[in-house]
């Protein structure tokens, strides 16, 4: 059997944390973020990191089988 290797695109955008949930950035914070973009509001929202859905943790797990 070959070994498993790790999706390098799944490896920087997601981080795992001792309970096995999945933490991640949250989108739309790339670009439009002064003057007709977004209010100062929910951009400071968005700096905030959040948990991946349980409905994708299987696949997220499956992308990176070391961890």
């Amino acid at each position: 059997m070959p070994k498993l290797k790790t999706h390098t695109g799944a490896k920087k955008r997601f981080k795992f944390n001792k309970n096995g949930k999945i933490k991640r950035a949250k989108a739309y914070k790339s670009h439009l973020l002064n003057g007709h973009g977004k209010t100062t509001k929910r951009k400071r929202n968005l700096r905030h990191g959040t948990y991946a859905d349980k409905t994708n943790t299987g696949a997220l797990k499956l992308l990176m089988p070391g961890k």
